[in-house]
């Protein structure tokens, strides 16, 4: 067995309680306090995350734009320097290799953030269609990143830093922001429902400002958040988890992220034709929220039926926090997708009632 893979921080982790577990290679806290309290203070106040696990991915020079369009499934070309854009890579027949966000530093130099995951079949398959004029290369050894989310978010982090944070807005970013002494780059994309910030920069730089945070946010009631919550988390954002919602047998437009499938561009990309064949014939499968009636928790990979007839699958599910429901995305059969469609989850062996629910289940008020 090799050994498990651990950021920056791990050496942190202990000083906050943090309880650690193997996410796909690499050793990282599931837990601090517990994942309902680590929630429920994301949703009201505001949390820190360790991500520095994500892959990052330089691709630079003068044929980076052409490159990243064909590479991509959304339009890189509408993106201006400090600009952030959620894409994805597909295979050929339309399935996902990952989703990630781009990041345009200028016309010539783009930062992709991909999933830890993938970190090596992505560059590995950037590189396999590599285009002159585009240099790609993997630094992900390079960074540490902290995702620090939550309505107190802005007022925690801006006590630590002379720039106008309000001036980074929704899927912007900016470089070389001073943070408590560091140079980072800070943006604004997020993976929970909530407002808040990326922080790039050094492992170093990464590992001081995961102290300066906690500290300058313990009367706010900031607090560090493990694995477990940022899954429920995103989850009841509706936010895709690669290999659940996304996969290499699940298209984009079936996981419901079509918005980032630009199949109108003026560029060819791996992948357009199989979702061009998608759109014009019509899905015949897409992701759907789904609520239970009868008592059980929809878990990843429990069938669902309509009629005695299997007609999909769960690829998240969960008792939301927030929500205090028994909630779950299946990806099923398109005649079975419109809300209120009565369907059975099969937990344990038995066949549960649920019906099927308008999406995503949480939106972060309009006033915080």
């Amino acid at each position: 067995m090799s050994e498990l893979k651990r950021t920056p921080l791990f050496e942190s982790y202990k000083k906050y309680g943090g309880k650690t577990i193997d996410f796909g290679g690499w050793e990282l806290p599931v837990q601090f306090s517990g994942i309902k309290d680590e929630h429920e203070a994301v949703r009201t106040k505001a949390g820190l995350f360790d991500v520095s696990h994500m892959g990052e991915i330089t691709v630079e020079g003068p044929g980076s734009v052409d490159y990243l369009q064909r590479m991509l499934t959304n339009d890189v070309s509408k993106l201006k320097d400090g600009q952030a854009q959620y894409t994805a890579l597909c295979y050929e027949d339309g399935g996902t290799v990952d989703d990630l966000l781009v990041y345009r530093r200028s016309d010539d130099r783009y930062l992709l953030v991909v999933n830890a995951a993938n970190i090596e079949k992505d560059f590995d398959w950037l590189k396999a269609h590599a285009q002159d004029g585009a240099e790609v290369v993997d630094r992900s050894e390079e960074y540490g990143q902290l995702a620090f989310q939550g309505p107190a978010a802005e007022t925690v982090l801006q006590r630590l830093t002379d720039a106008d944070l309000s001036e980074i807005r929704f899927f912007r970013f900016r470089e070389e922001v001073p943070v408590d002494g560091r140079r980072v780059l800070v943006s604004r994309t997020g993976y929970t429902g909530e407002d808040g910030f990326e922080i790039y920069g050094s492992p170093e730089d990464i590992v001081a400002l995961w102290d300066a945070i906690l500290e300058e946010g313990r009367n706010d009631g900031v607090v560090p958040v493990g694995l477990g919550a940022r899954d429920t988390l995103r989850f009841e954002a509706c936010l895709a988890l690669y290999g659940q919602e996304l996969t290499k047998d699940i298209s984009p437009l079936e996981a419901g992220i079509g918005f980032a499938v630009k199949l109108k561009k003026d560029a060819d990309f791996i992948g357009k034709e199989a979702l061009l064949a998608q759109k014009e014939n019509g899905l015949e499968r897409k992701l759907t929220g789904i609520e239970m009636i009868d008592k059980g928790i929809p878990r990843t990979g429990y069938k669902v039926f309509k009629d005695g007839k299997e007609i999909g699958h769960v690829t998240s599910g969960t008792q939301s926090p927030t929500l205090k429901k028994n909630i779950g995305l299946a990806l099923i059969g398109i005649e079975h997708t419109e809300p209120g469609t009565e369907v059975e989850v099969e937990v344990r062996n038995r066949r549960l009632n649920a019906v099927t629910v308008e999406t995503p289940f949480y939106k972060r008020p309009t006033n915080s």
